[in-house]
């Protein structure tokens, strides 16, 4: 019998056949750890599953690749569930993954944990983007679900803290794939026709899953892109959401959040009684001042006497009157004094006195002293003034007095 003789295609195709057949290959689970994971256009992602002794080349297609919660990274330790089958163009077996999930983890934790680490990367967390909540809002836009206990729980609250607040309910889905899109719309309308100048969001409380569409990235960016100062109110106390970091705001409960929106009238009628009281007790206190004061005003002399207060300046001006005239003859007698030393001072150094005691003092025409026989020549005129008077000589012969 002669043996047949098999193509390649046929034997991958067999084998294809094989695998396809076996049950315990088309529902299997799979634990490992990612590697060169990639995501190509198409939306297809390819990677490597392996652990210490080897590894399993996989495919998620776009389909089941959309459902994922988070997102798939090399290194990351998963479990898979999907058919193992043949590609038969290259004869490589392969495992067509439908579903993954972290290994130790729920792919919600997962998810939550990257988003948060993404955003806060990005600065949506940062308190310098904060906006200041109104102290007095006049018109607060909810956004939540119409049926639901929280609503009628803000409500309540709101009417019971500040009545004067207008309240406008924006309906939205709080879970389910439709819930970011239409959060995210009534986001965006508050914003466009400024509803309200206070916005809150959020719903009861509930599983993580509940509670997902204020994970999601779009109202996360919407809360943080919104010009009007957003309070995130999801679920109770432990319950912590993406929304809860990028609001302006974060209550515990949605009834926390109506309690922060506002301020409680009972307290406001306590500190305008408050502040009666003090403006009352420095009112009168100030009163009293003034009453102190003109009583004080109307005890003086000048109110009782009222020429007195002319006799006074009369006093005073004669007083001054005094001064000013000691005070001149001070200053003249000193004035005096400073004369004659100045007078005394010029007549010591004055040429007369000289010229008195039999000296003579020669001038040239010219009126130059003359210091030095250098200074004329024979025949110069030459003035010459005494102590009484004087005379006009002609120069015979000059020359130099000899000293011994």
């Amino acid at each position: 019998m002669e043996q047949h003789i098999f193509g390649v295609s046929e034997v991958n195709e067999l084998v294809k056949l094989l695998l396809d057949n076996e049950p315990m290959l088309q529902n299997v689970q799979v634990q490992g750890e990612l590697s060169n994971y990639k995501i190509y256009p198409s939306g297809h992602h390819y990677f490597t599953l392996k652990d210490a002794q080897g590894a399993l080349r996989c495919v998620m297609f776009r389909g089941q690749a959309s459902r994922l919660r988070f997102r798939p990274e090399s290194g990351m330790k998963v479990v898979v569930s999907g058919r193992i089958s043949v590609f038969p163009r290259d004869g490589s077996y392969q495992l067509y993954c439908n579903t993954m999930s972290p290994l130790g983890a729920g792919d919600l934790a997962v998810a939550f944990e990257q988003m948060k680490a993404k955003l806060y990367a990005e600065g949506l967390f940062d308190k310098a983007h904060k906006k200041p909540l109104p102290r007095f809002p006049q018109t607060i836009a909810i956004i939540t679900s119409s049926a639901g206990a929280a609503i009628h729980d803000m409500i309540r609250i709101l009417r019971q803290r500040y009545p004067l607040t207008k309240v406008v309910l924006l309906p939205v889905r709080v879970q389910g794939t439709e819930a970011p899109p239409e959060i995210v719309g009534a986001i965006r309308y508050a914003n466009r026709w400024h509803i309200g100048d206070l916005i809150i969001t959020g719903r009861g409380g509930g599983s993580m899953e509940d509670l997902w569409a204020f994970n999601d990235e779009r109202v996360a960016r919407a809360i943080y892109e919104s010009e009007i100062p957003v309070i995130s109110a999801v679920g109770h106390e432990p319950d912590v959401t993406i929304s809860d970091f990028v609001a302006d705001a974060r209550a515990s409960t949605p009834s926390n959040a109506a309690e922060i929106a506002v301020p409680d009238q009972a307290e406001l009628y306590r500190l305008l009684r408050d502040s009666r009281t003090r403006m009352e007790q420095a009112q009168h206190g100030q009163l009293e001042t003034l009453r102190h004061r003109l009583n004080t005003l109307a005890a003086k002399r000048v109110m009782t006497d009222h020429l007195a207060y002319i006799q006074d300046k009369r006093m005073n001006l004669a007083h001054l009157q005094k001064r000013l005239g000691d005070r001149a003859e001070m200053m003249i007698s000193q004035k005096k004094q400073c004369f004659a030393g100045m007078a005394a001072a010029l007549d010591a150094m004055s040429p007369l006195k000289v010229l008195g005691r039999g000296y003579a003092m020669a001038q040239s025409e010219a009126g130059t002293v003359l210091k030095s026989y250098q200074d004329v020549h024979s025949g110069d005129r030459v003035k010459v003034t005494l102590g009484e008077g004087g005379f006009t000589c002609t120069v015979e012969q000059p020359y130099q007095e000899v000293k011994k």
